[in-house]
């Protein structure tokens, strides 16, 4: 069984816990968040076959 999980949803959700987490870390979060998702749309992995 082959499930198509996209990379992008999966970052979204992991900042948003790290967020309500821990909200002092917000600008290295978002910053962070930034970062992964321009480098997922550089190099085309939009989604992982599980």
């Amino acid at each position: 069984m082959n499930i198509s999980v996209g990379l992008a949803p999966i970052v979204s959700l992991l900042a948003g816990i790290l967020i309500l987490v821990a909200p002092r870390m917000l600008n290295y979060i978002v910053a962070i968040y930034l970062i992964v998702i321009g480098l997922i749309g550089l190099f085309g992995a939009g989604s992982l076959r599980i």
